[in-house]
Parts: structure tokens; sequence; C-alpha cells
């Protein structure tokens, strides 16, 4: 009996030993499976996400660009990016530089980048104080859109539906630019949108610059827009301080209202 008793502890200890190692492998491949698997899962939810991205997007989109313009202070080009018909972006990939021209260059392009985008069209106002850089960059982005409408692009419809609510009176709306008018410190010229027998835009594409005739047309100019848009007239009043420049403007305006019928 005391030979026997060690024996079977021995041997009940080994069945234990045996019997666990058995149900630890048993177990570790079921859980490398299941953690692989749900890696897996993962993974392919990521791709799945990833992948539909930026393809259809990127395929709808264009870039046009215009005619470089000369003007008195250096080139002008302007570059659009077009995506499903509609301008998105507007840029100058030149334009004048060097001394008072890299000031008015920064004055003047952002301005102008950022009215393309909302009008959807070349009119665009020109900018006080940078009328040659506007005038080369409207020269350039008509150009540009021209382009466009021969490439298939459609232009229009974004622009007449840039004037939401409008209806039927943004399809008759019609621009019209006034006579040049010499006056003693320049030429003045007035450019009107009129839709519904109303003035709904005005712009001066020509005014006085240089010295202290740019500080008279930053003044003056926005007033006299605004005024002969609320008159609907040209019977609007002289900017003091810049009287030849208002009665240029408004000589050119009448040209433009006679030539719109009214």
């Amino acid at each position: 009996m005391k030979k026997s008793h060690p024996i079977r502890r021995v041997l009940l200890a080994s069945a234990a030993t045996v019997s666990g190692i058995v149900l630890l492998l048993s177990l570790k491949p079921a859980t490398d499976s299941s953690s692989a698997s749900a890696q897996g899962a993962a993974q392919g939810a990521a791709a799945a996400q990833e992948s539909p991205q930026g393809g259809a997007a990127a395929a709808g989109t264009s870039t046009v660009t215009g005619t470089a313009t000369q003007t008195e202070y250096g080139v002008v080009q302007v570059r659009l990016t077009v995506a499903n018909g509609k301008i998105t972006k507007a840029e100058a990939i030149q334009a004048p530089k060097g001394g008072t021209s890299d000031q008015k260059t920064a004055l003047s392009v952002p301005k102008l980048n950022q009215e393309v985008v909302a009008t959807q069209s070349a009119d665009i106002t020109s900018v006080s104080g940078a009328t040659y850089t506007s005038g080369g960059y409207k020269k350039s982005l008509q150009s540009a859109i021209d382009k466009m409408k021969a490439a298939g692009a459609n232009t229009a419809a974004p622009s007449q539906s840039s004037a939401a609510g409008s209806g039927a009176g943004a399809a008759q709306a019609k621009t019209v630019t006034g006579d040049v008018v010499t006056t003693e410190y320049g030429p003045v010229q007035v450019r009107i949108t009129v839709a519904g027998g109303k003035i709904t835009k005005a712009e001066a594409v020509q005014a006085p610059s240089g010295g202290t005739s740019d500080q008279k047309t930053a003044l003056s100019i926005p007033k006299l827009n605004q005024e002969a848009v609320a008159a609907g007239s040209a019977n609007i009043d002289s900017v003091s301080g810049a009287s030849y420049t208002s009665g240029g403007y408004k000589k050119s305006l009448q040209s433009a209202l006679d030539k719109a019928g009214g």
C-alpha cells in the first residue's frame, strides 16, 4: 500500500497536465482566426470608404487659359477652373509687377478673381486705381470664357442662374457700353447692365488715373455707380471734389441709356 500510493498521484498529475495542454492547443487557433477575420473586415471597410472619393469629381474638372493681354504696365493672363459647367476658380497667372504695379496687382487681382466666380461671366467691375490691370484681366477672361464655350462648356446657364429669383428678367438682361467722354484729367466710359427696363449694374470701364486722379476716381466712381442704379437715369449728383470725372461719367451714362433704348 505504501508503494502504490505515490505512483497513483504521479499518474493523476500527468493526466491533468496532458488535458491542460490539449485544451490550450484547441483554443489558440480559434482566437487567432477570429482576430485575423476582424482585421480583414476593418481593412476592407476602410478600402471601401477611400476608393470612391476623388475620381468622379476630378474627372469633371478642367482648366482653360485666356489669351495673354498686353497693358501699359505689363501682361495680364487669366486661367479658369471649371467643374460641371461652372467656374469654380479664377486666377491671374500673369499680372503687372515691379514698383507701384506690385501694390495695384495685390489690390485688384484678388477682387477680380472673386467677382468672376460670383458673376460667372466677364461682366465684372474694374477695380479703382488699377484700371489698366482690370481692363487686361477682363479681356483675357473673356477669351478664356470664349474657349470654354467653344469646347462645349456651358457658361451661360450658371451666369443666368446666378441672378437668383430674376426669372424672365434675367433672360432679358443686356449690357450696354456708353461713349468715351474725354475730360480734363482723362477719359471716362460707363457700362450698364439693364434688366426689366431697370439699371441693375453700373461701372466705369475707363476713368482718370495717375497722381491725384487715382484718389478722386476711387472716391467718386463707386458713389456714381450706386446712384446710377438707384436713380435709373443719368440725372445724378456730381461728387464733390471730382467734378470733371462726375461730368464725364454722366455724359457716358446718358449715351449708354440712349443705346439701351431709354
